[in-house]
């Protein structure tokens, strides 16, 4: 029967014989198949070979993205690439922003908290230039890894870049000083005028009281720092005026732009001590001349009181016995005392009596002993205010023996023991000048400047009164007739007295012509006087004999011999 399309044809068309299809039954599994199972694989071995390789995956939060983008920004460490950051979101609190990166696998051992994160860019400070060579490669990620430490995926930029990474060798010291002063990051750090480090950190304590400074010292420098080692302040120009004078002391220039530190370890007595650990602390002393004075434990008290002017002289100014520092000033104030109308000064000194050497078995002078105190203050011993420099005009406490002061004792006030004073050496002076221009007031100076007008005025009047004038007119005649008797002498006088002195001594070579050695006179003189000295042997022969024969005046010298 012919189906519904046949009968619609025309009775008399042809139509060619339609072929039969054939079925042919074929196996269930095709070669065309492994094609996709054979990529399907691939592709999960690939997927697997690049999550396996790929890195861990971290987030740093910055203050700022200056300089980054997602997916071009590098993660570098030493100049290589180890990671690049793939997002950058801003922090939940808007203070900052979190950059997410993806580093290369092996990374994991060094992501730890110690771990430090910063972006370099061109940086130029006081203390050093960094960065440059991101002019032309543009910013990066830096990374200073550390080993050591508890791992983590999450990290805190830093907003400078550290001074000294993990892998420079050397030690890390830590300072504590109660002022920063003028250190700063990258501030040098000084042995024997020799940069051997650097300041890299710092940071206020918790309570305020004090800031810690860490330092780093490098190889082989480090090995130089003890125990005992004194790191001291060396920043800037160390000026000090105190009653020693002028003090000028300088590390060197960069030391006075950027500030500095400075260490050495005292040659004394002691020992130098082990050789210091990492992190150890050490105080940060003022200057040079602090680090190296030595430290006591025993320290005293004493107040003493001052009625003169002590201007210029300072708290911490020093106290001398013999030219020797002992101790310093610690309180300067001003009293008033309302019962006598008076002012006083007390000041308040601290000594330390180890500074003075004494004999086995004898306490410490100025210590708690008061027996030897008294002694010496029966002695003489008494505080006193001298000048230290006359450039400065700083003022020191001198103690010293003075056996002309006034006796006294030794007293306590306010907790204190009293040491008795004498007014400064200036402060005599000024007495002496004082009582010696009180004597000067009294001296009747206008009495007698009143006496003296008086005489002056009778002067005056005898001066111009007409007895002068009439002297000083018989002066002038006086005067004209000495003038001519002097004339009358050169003119008369002395031509005479001339001849007579001439005739005078013709006289006398006529004498000496007569008496002379030779002359006849002289030897008739001389036979004359040989005569007289015979005839007074002969009376005194004849006196004698009469002497003892007085009967020959009766009967003769024949007489005598009956």
């Amino acid at each position: 029967m012919p189906s519904e399309g046949q009968a619609q044809r025309p009775a008399g068309s042809a139509e060619p014989a339609l072929p039969e299809a054939e079925v042919i039954q074929r196996d269930r599994f095709s070669l065309v198949w492994l094609l996709p199972l054979i990529a399907l694989i691939v592709g999960g071995w690939l997927a697997y070979k690049t999550w396996s390789e790929q890195g861990p995956t971290i987030t740093i939060s910055f203050k700022t993205a200056s300089g980054l983008q997602a997916g071009k920004t590098k993660v570098k460490f030493k100049d290589v690439e180890i990671g690049q950051v793939t997002r950058i979101d801003v922090t939940d609190d808007l203070e900052g922003v979190k950059v997410t990166a993806q580093l290369t696998s092996g990374s994991e051992r060094y992501l730890t908290e110690e771990t430090r994160f910063w972006v370099a860019r061109p940086r130029v400070t006081a203390s050093r230039v960094s960065g440059l060579e991101t002019l032309l490669s543009g910013a990066y990620i830096a990374i200073d890894p550390v080993m050591d430490g508890r791992s983590t995926r999450h990290f805190k930029g830093l907003a400078e870049p550290p001074v000294i990474t993990t892998d420079e060798p050397g030690t890390r010291f830590r300072l504590r000083s109660p002022t920063l002063g003028s250190l700063n990051l990258g501030s040098p750090v000084y042995y024997r005028h020799i940069q051997v480090g650097q300041v890299i950190n710092y940071q206020l304590d918790d309570d305020g009281a004090a800031v810690t400074i860490d330092v780093f010292v490098t190889k082989p420098h480090d090995r130089l720092v003890y125990t005992n080692t004194r790191f001291w302040n060396a920043s800037g120009i160390d000026l000090d005026l105190s009653a020693d004078g002028v003090a000028l002391n300088t590390e060197s220039l960069v030391s006075i732009l950027l500030g500095g530190v400075a260490f050495d370890t005292p040659d004394t007595l002691e020992t130098k001590g082990a050789q210091a650990s990492a992190n150890q602390f050490f105080p940060l002393y003022a200057s040079r001349a602090a680090a190296h004075e030595r430290t006591y434990l025993n320290k005293e008290r004493y107040l003493m009181l001052f009625s003169g002017s002590v201007r210029g002289l300072s708290i911490g100014a020093p106290v001398m016995l013999h030219g020797i520092q002992v101790g310093e000033v610690l309180d300067i104030q001003l009293r008033f005392d309302p019962d006598r109308l008076a002012f006083s000064i007390p000041v308040l000194i601290e000594i330390e009596p180890e500074r003075i050497s004494v004999d086995q078995g004898v306490d410490q002078v100025l210590a708690g002993d008061s027996d030897v105190l008294k002694k010496l203050i029966a002695a003489g011993m008494r505080g006193q205010l001298k000048t230290g420099s006359l450039l400065t005009g700083q003022l020191y406490v001198d103690l010293d023996f003075h056996p002309d002061a006034p006796p006294a004792e030794l007293s306590e006030r306010n907790g204190y023991r009293v040491l008795p004073t004498v007014p400064a050496p200036i402060e005599a002076i000024t007495t002496k000048l004082r009582d010696v221009l009180a004597k000067v007031d009294a001296f009747p100076l206008e009495q007698i400047g009143s006496e003296l007008t008086v005489i002056l005025g009778s002067i005056r009047e005898i001066a111009t009164g007409p007895e002068l004038k009439r002297a000083i007119a018989d002066l002038e005649q006086t005067l004209t007739d000495l003038s001519a008797l002097a004339e009358q002498l050169d003119t008369r006088i002395a031509p005479e007295m001339t001849a007579t002195l001439t005739e005078a001594r013709r006289a006398v070579e006529n004498i000496n012509g007569l008496v002379g050695p030779d002359a006849p006179l002289n030897n008739e003189m001389v036979r004359t006087l040989r005569d007289l000295s015979s005839a007074a042997r002969s009376i005194r022969t004849f006196a004698d004999y009469l002497d003892r024969h007085p009967e020959a005046l009766i009967r003769g010298k024949g007489g005598m011999r009956q």
